[in-house]
């Protein structure tokens, strides 16, 4: 004689949560994946060191390799009336501060008064032989309007200062984010507290991580 109250009633209310189990771990499941995806994203958010760009000897390179580091991003030119003043000041900066804690990274261009007009292997040459410069390189570029590289774009949009000449300077952080841009008219020796004061903060955090 069956139990009204065992196996019939009972079996019902044992299924029903199983039922429900199946779309319950399906939804957790995906919420989970969204969650990875968001974070994904907001990981992968861009920023200075993100981009690739071409090195003065024509390597494709990740600028990813200087994250970490503080960069002083310059665009350079050989016969400007600025040429002498700041590649001798940016060379005694990477002389001071670089190469593991800082780096200045120039960028030729011959976008105003074609003062760039040299090729890439000339230009390297007149930097290295005339002062010194160990600091590196890349490609000659466009800086400013629709032809300028990823790379600047970056550094425009975020600080909302376009280049309108040469040896306009970017201060970026470990971090990649842009802290201030300097016009030509800014000399490096004005800008240094401000790139001394980034390196050093990198250093007490290593002391502190010891």
């Amino acid at each position: 004689m069956l139990d009204p109250e065992g196996s019939v009633e009972h079996q019902p209310a044992s299924s029903f949560p199983k039922v429900l189990l199946i779309p319950l771990a399906m939804l957790l499941a995906i919420a989970a994946l969204l969650l990875l995806a968001f974070s994904a994203t907001r990981q992968k958010e861009p920023d200075f060191y993100t981009f690739k760009v071409v090195n003065i000897r024509g390597k494709l390179v990740s600028l990813e390799k200087y994250r970490g580091s503080v960069s002083l991003v310059v665009n350079v030119a050989s016969e400007c009336g600025y040429t002498d003043s700041h590649y001798k000041a940016l060379q005694q900066l990477q002389r001071d501060l670089g190469p593991y804690h800082f780096n200045v990274l120039a960028f030729p261009c011959n976008q105003f008064g074609q003062q760039e007009p040299d090729t890439n292997k000339e230009i390297e040459s007149f930097a290295r032989k005339t002062y010194g410069v160990s600091f590196p390189m890349f490609s000659k570029i466009t800086v400013s309007g629709a032809g300028a590289i990823p790379a600047f774009k970056y550094l425009i949009d975020s600080t909302g200062e376009e280049p309108t000449w040469n040896f306009w300077k970017y201060l970026v952080d470990p971090n990649g984010k842009v802290v201030k841009a300097w016009d030509s008219t800014v000399s490096v020796d004005e800008i240094r507290p401000h790139v001394t004061e980034l390196v050093r903060k990198i250093i007490l955090k290593k002391k502190d991580e010891l």
